[in-house]
């Protein structure tokens, strides 16, 4: 199976299902039912009264009796487009549920040497935990790695309901592994999966906006520090850095190993509660340290990334696809304190001008 998430936006099949929309209906205009008094010097006799009264009575019954249609014409709509929302909200359910049971299943087992408890979960358990969610085609594990999949089952189908506009994503289950490997109470590792997710939920949005933008200053980064890199990007039809592509979408987490992830992203996470602490980078700059805070340190880490490999691109590679290979191929070889000390460099020395 070919996961999506390793592809760039024009070549991608895996974002969120997202209902169509209803069909509007337009408002039915009603006419005015309007009631005239007769003048008083044309009062005519009782019987004549009584009888435009029966004459009048036909009319507005039949106007009642069409307003009442009329309601219940648009009460009816509404509940089809009602229905038909919500069959779509269960299609999207159903597809999520599909595609989060093979992804868990899937996940590879770094995790167990960092969470001794949960290695050594019984069989008992872990099954019981597996039919509880509707967890299957899983005998080829062992029980550890069943019940961390079917914890993965629990909370993302959970988050596709906190979330219904994001739903599931290849690529959340990448996120999602580490932070109930190290958190073993389920509540407590969906909210801090869904507060991660405030950060990182623009990365599987369908219109791809918050990906491009990130994108974006990886190729506006590398322009800034090495212009001949760039250009060699230029003439590829690389410029756009699609071939990082997954390092934003998994946060590193397919190129880094479990401890080096966990590593990066505190470091990230460091920085961004620096800035919502409100240490500027006046007040950093006081306290000696060298490189300010910065919301886009993950971007300025990949862009190091791609920059350590400059003299490989530009002599040996003649595509894009070539580099997205050298990219998807790093896993294990990259040595996560020298790439915070090579970001740490370029926000020192480019925070101003991206």
């Amino acid at each position: 199976m070919v996961d999506d998430s390793d592809c760039p936006p024009h070549d991608q099949s895996h974002q969120t299902l997202v209902s169509s929309d209803s069909d509007s209906e337009g408002g039915i205009d009603k006419s005015e039912i309007t009631c005239e008094d007769n003048s008083p010097g044309e009062t005519e006799s009782s019987g004549s009264d009584t009888s435009d009264e029966d004459e009048n009575i036909p009319l507005f019954a039949s106007e009642i009796t069409e307003e009442n249609n009329i309601d219940k014409d648009d009460n009816s709509s509404a509940s089809r487009i009602k229905s038909r929302s919500k069959s779509h909200a269960d299609e999207d359910f159903a597809t999520w549920q599909r595609i989060i049971r093979v992804d868990a299943v899937r996940a590879n087992d770094e995790w167990i040497a960092y969470s001794s408890t949960q290695a050594l979960v019984s069989e008992m358990k872990a099954y019981q935990l597996a039919e509880s969610v509707g967890l299957k085609e899983y005998d080829h594990l062992e029980p550890c790695r069943i019940y961390h999949a079917a914890r993965l089952v629990a909370i993302l189908e959970a988050y596709t309901l906190y979330d219904p506009e994001i739903g599931y994503c290849q690529g959340m289950s990448d996120l999602l592994s580490p932070i109930i490997s190290v958190v073993e109470d389920d509540s407590e590792a969906f909210w801090c999966f869904a507060g991660f997710m405030k950060k990182a939920r623009h990365n599987f949005r369908l219109d791809e906006v918050g990906i491009r933008r990130q994108l974006n200053i990886v190729s506006k980064i590398i322009k800034c520090k090495d212009s001949h890199l760039y250009r060699h990007l230029e003439e590829l039809q690389a410029e756009d850095c699609f071939f990082v592509y997954r390092m934003v979408v998994v946060l590193f987490r397919r190129e880094l190993s479990f401890e080096q992830t966990l590593c990066l992203w505190e470091v990230v996470w460091a920085d961004q509660a620096a800035i919502r602490a409100g240490i500027t980078k006046t007040s950093w700059g006081r306290m000696r340290l060298r490189a300010p805070p910065t919301d886009d340190l993950l971007l300025y880490a990949i862009a190091a990334c791609v920059l350590q490999r400059r003299k490989l691109i530009i002599e040996m590679y003649s595509s894009m696809d070539e580099i997205m290979r050298e990219c998807h191929s790093m896993a294990g070889r990259l040595d996560v304190w020298k790439l915070l000390d090579d970001a740490h460099g370029l926000v020192v020395n480019l925070h101003d001008k991206i």
